[in-house]
């Protein structure tokens, strides 16, 4: 089984990753930003590096897919595949930071990609307003993040909204302003008793 964690950045997904791993078993899968060489390049000249970040990204998603494919274990991922194109490359395309001759090849290799693999069995969303963001972003403390725009973050938000919006598969929308799931036991006792209801049919 594969469930997948969405959100903004900021939004917590690392966490909960690590924190569901643990509670059920699960094994982790971490987005590669650690890695990334193009990621301070891309926050101090978006337009100049976006294609280089989101093709980056994307082979490093789809590697993981092809790895989770493989799987007998539940694997619970912190960010998808699916994020990169329909949140990360369309905001930056709307934006302007990145032309469209390079959203074009992009799609091109994400729809080749998606032809070989299935999406999560269960997407979790955390919904996080832009003040929340930036709180948690300023908390963590990562320096290339500092530079982000109020506009940037508000974009992606409203991508992110589209997008579930309209998403067709198995979904689950936690509420991330109003809790904190790391701190609180009852708070992340919440998320899971939800995750059970959903997975499972069990209801407390």
């Amino acid at each position: 089984m594969h469930i997948g964690i969405a959100g903004n950045i900021g939004s917590g997904k690392t966490t909960l990753t690590r924190m569901l791993a643990r509670r059920y078993g699960w094994t982790p899968k971490y987005e590669s930003v650690t890695y990334n060489p193009y990621l301070e390049d891309y926050y101090k000249d978006i337009p100049r590096w976006s294609y280089n970040l989101e093709t980056y990204f994307l082979a490093s998603r789809f590697k993981d897919l092809l790895e989770i494919s493989k799987s007998d274990e539940v694997v619970i991922q912190d960010r998808t595949i699916l994020e990169g194109v329909h949140i990360f490359v369309r905001n930056n395309l709307e934006m302007g930071n990145l032309s469209r001759r390079d959203y074009d090849t992009y799609m091109m290799l994400f729809n080749l990609m998606m032809s070989l693999v299935r999406p999560p069995d269960l997407l979790i969303y955390l919904k996080s307003s832009v003040p929340h963001l930036v709180a948690q972003i300023q908390k963590r403390g990562r320096e290339y993040e500092q530079s982000m725009s109020l506009e940037y973050l508000e974009g992606l938000n409203r991508r992110y909204d589209e997008w579930i919006s309209g998403y067709e598969g198995n979904l689950l929308v936690i509420d991330a302003d109003n809790l904190d799931f790391e701190s609180r036991p009852e708070d992340f006792e919440s998320i899971t008793d939800r995750i059970d209801a959903q997975l499972y049919g069990l209801f407390k």
